[in-house]
């Protein structure tokens, strides 16, 4: 007995490290996945495509790092190949960031933009050494618990990695964003991953690997202290521009550069504002206010930093609020552009535009919506029927509204014509009046009472002091061929945009892509045939857990985008959402792992798998447990048909706080109960799959990935504008009955 303690002992602690190791993979995979994905979005000036694109390559990698995995069962020295591979997860993500930052204007021309290829292709570089290691060694981990605890070790391994996913999602989101650049994010993660690999290897008597993940630990401790890694690569990044302040917020990078004494915020590598952009800002304001030049109180939503705001003083304005969202935008305006927002007239309110609109009680005589165009989900929500209704509600008898959309050079093209008539038809649904003005872009107004278009007059009228807003410029601009072109583009068929159909920012992604000669590549055809070949292959829990990874990303882009329609764009309510889907995963799998260690009783049960018939008592367990996979799968689908007429439900509440309340618990909770149901599945799945190697767990955590991949990039980009988040809750729905039945059937067992 004395002889075998050692060995116990030693055992446990092996399964203790790895289970660590697992842990600190977790915590570097959410981190170096949140930072990547915003420096991309920085790279490729990025829309809700890019992010799709991104986070579609991501989930896919992982998938084939996992299923790259299902023979790691096999080698000689696991613990090994473990240490290896978290020491390059630790490292990759910091030579990724700076590979990132210095080669994409080596490789593209220097501020052009770059198109869907491109980004997919460079996406799938960048991130494929990293995803492919850290797959790998996911099912890696398996096969190392399940030579010691069988079909519950793989599940404590899906625990421990969504545990890690929580804490570095937490710690991302709520602690270091606020603090620290993303090199310096990623400091953390680096050290945590060289640490416990160092840790496995003193424990195994690997002695020069310990050291050497020690040095490195060391090395990269010392570089964050001694080197700005960030300023660095940003100035790598920005080789011809003179930083003068840089920052990372919860909402992105913010950059303020200077030449010739012009100041350039540019947020992550979009051009926000300039201090020369005078005709954006006199655009943005006269048009509206030489419909209402006798207005009193004005509504700014976003770009007061430019000058909006301080160009509505030139009217008899007697109070302006001037509504952002990012504090960081307000700290930097402040400071460089002093002058915009000095005024005491301007009342400067850090919160979501959309949500003050909802909950405000004032009236406004004319409301004024500058915010880029509906490029992502989050920002389509300025431009939506429901907006415009609540904005209609903030305005006083004969208010004006007015936001601008798209840019017209002297012609129409179908992609634009489907924005400003998608547009044009959502603001009629509210306002009788709505005038098409072609200046700089296409600036739309609307009122219940009269609107005109002889712009110049009614400005010189007033005496107001312009720089380009003359009767020369508006004579050329506002001519009768232009201000024609733009009613006819206005009277053509498109659908409304609504806050669960957004159809306007499918319009404006079919639009930015239609700038771009789109190839269909060697690589990208490989990668779709391979996958139609994968996806007619999928049987029996693979089928299930394909579903469930497609549920799971779908769902909770539905559920986020409820969250910013009903609720704003509250940074750190949404991260609490993302926490909650996350503590559901790792909650769920505990549930469904705790069920097979009580059932198992050190037995290792056979899957699907072709071979001798399993002993009565050993079938019936696994019948009983494929019965219960099939069931989530059918809960999975009950919830996605819920959803579907639950959120609209939500958003005919009212707009009080206790109502606002209710709906933030109610989106937190059906976050919890999804991914509770999620996360059972795999530990499930897996002991039906388990036949003592890994392959098993590979298979599974493959089709996790690729369903997830598939959720992630068309849910937002292609299906929900497309069908609505009604058509993409009961598409859901279908696929995870059709997942339940397969599996039943597969076994033999009375649906």
């Amino acid at each position: 007995m004395s002889d075998r303690k050692p060995i116990l002992l030693a055992v446990v602690t092996q399964r203790r490290l790895v289970l660590w190791a697992v842990g600190a993979l977790g915590v570097s995979c959410v981190m170096t996945q949140l930072a990547l994905m915003r420096e991309l979005l920085a790279a490729f000036s990025g829309n809700e495509l890019v992010l799709g694109l991104v986070l579609g390559n991501w989930l896919l990698l992982m998938g084939i790092g996992a299923w790259l995995g299902r023979t790691s069962d096999k080698l000689q020295n696991p613990l090994t190949v473990l240490v290896v591979a978290q020491m390059l997860v630790a490292l990759l993500p910091l030579l990724q960031v700076f590979l990132l930052r210095t080669l994409r204007n080596v490789v593209f021309v220097r501020g052009a933009a770059v198109g869907v290829s491109q980004t997919f292709l460079s996406a799938l570089l960048l991130l494929l050494p990293y995803c492919l290691i850290a797959g790998y060694a996911l099912t890696l981990a398996c096969s190392l618990l399940a030579r010691q605890e069988g079909a519950s070790g793989i599940g404590q391994v899906y625990i421990a990695d969504s545990l890690g996913s929580i804490v570095g999602g937490v710690l991302f989101s709520f602690v270091l964003v606020r603090f620290l650049d993303h090199a310096g994010i990623l400091v953390y993660p680096a050290v945590l991953n060289l640490l416990f690999a160092g840790a496995i290897s003193s424990r195994t008597g690997h002695k020069l690997l310990s050291t050497i993940a020690g040095a490195l630990a060391a090395a990269v401790i010392a570089a964050a202290v001694l080197v700005d890694l960030d300023g660095l690569s940003t100035a790598w990044q920005y080789p011809r521009q003179h930083i003068v302040a840089r920052a990372n917020s919860p909402y992105g990078k913010l950059l303020v550069t200077e030449s010739d004494g012009q100041f350039d915020f540019i947020q992550n590598g979009v051009p926000l504002t300039s201090t020369r952009d005078d005709q954006h800002v006199e655009e943005a304001v006269h048009y509206p206010m030489a419909q209402r030049p006798e207005a009193r109180k004005v509504l700014l939503v976003g770009g007061g930093i430019s000058g909006t705001a301080k160009e509505l003083l030139k009217y008899h304005v007697r109070r302006v609020d001037y509504v952002e969202l990012d504090p960081t935008i307000l700290e930097f305006g402040r400071k460089y552009l002093p002058e915009s927002l000095a005024d005491n007239r301007i009342k400067i309110i850090n919160t979501d535009g959309r949500l003050f609109v909802r909950q405000t009680g004032e009236k406004y005589d004319v409301v004024i919506v500058d915010v880029p165009e509906p490029s992502t989900a989050q920002l389509n929500r300025f431009f939506t029927v429901e907006f415009l209704a609540e904005v209609k509600r903030a305005l006083s008898s004969g208010g004006v509204v007015s936001f601008s959309l798209g840019h017209y050079e002297n012609y129409v093209s179908l992609e634009l014509a489907r924005m400003l008539a998608s547009a044009g038809r959502s603001l009629q649904q509210s306002f009788p009046n709505v005038l098409v003005i072609p200046g700089g872009r296409v600036f739309f107004l609307a009122s219940d009472g009269p609107l005109f278009d002889d712009i110049a007059s009614r400005i010189e009228q007033q005496g107001v002091k312009t720089k380009m807003m003359n009767r020369h410029y508006l004579g050329a601009m506002l001519t009768a061929d232009r201000m024609m072109d733009l009613q006819h583009a206005i009277a053509q068929p498109a659908a409304l945009n609504k806050d669960f159909n957004p159809v306007l920012y499918f319009y404006h992604l079919r639009h930015w892509m239609s700038q771009f000669n789109i190839g269909f590549g060697v690589l990208q055809g490989l990668l779709l045939v391979l996958l139609c070949l994968y996806l007619l292959r999928l049987r029996g829990t693979a089928l299930v857990l394909f579903a469930s990874g497609f549920a799971a990303t779908t769902l909770e882009i539905v559920l986020l985008l409820a969250f910013q329609v009903l609720c704003g764009s509250v940074y750190h309510q949404l991260g609490i959402i993302v926490t909650v889907f996350m503590t559901g995963l790792a909650l769920g799998a505990g549930m469904a792992n705790r069920r097979i260690k009580s059932r198992s009783n050190g037995v290792i049960e056979c899957g699907d798998k072709p071979g001798p018939a399993p002993a009565p008592s050993l079938h019936h367990s696994a019948t009983s447990t494929a019965k219960l996979l099939a069931l989530l799968a059918f809960a999975i689908a009950g919830f996605a048909i819920l959803l579907a007429y639950l959120l609209p439900l939500l958003n005919r509440l009212g707009d009080t706080a206790a109502s606002l309340l209710f709906i933030k618990t109610a989106i937190a909770l059906l976050t919890l109960i999804l991914a509770v149901l999620v996360g059972m599945q795999f530990p499930l799945a897996n002991r039906l799959e388990f036949d003592g190697t890994v392959a098993g767990a590979s298979r599974l955590y493959t089709a996790d990935f690729v369903g997830a991949f598939l959720g992630a990039l068309l849910a937002s980009t292609l299906l929900i504008p497309l069908i609505g988040v009604t058509g993409v809750c009961l598409m859901t729905a279908a696929l995870n009955l059709a997942g339940g039945v397969n599996a039943l059937l597969r076994r033999k067992i009375a649906i």
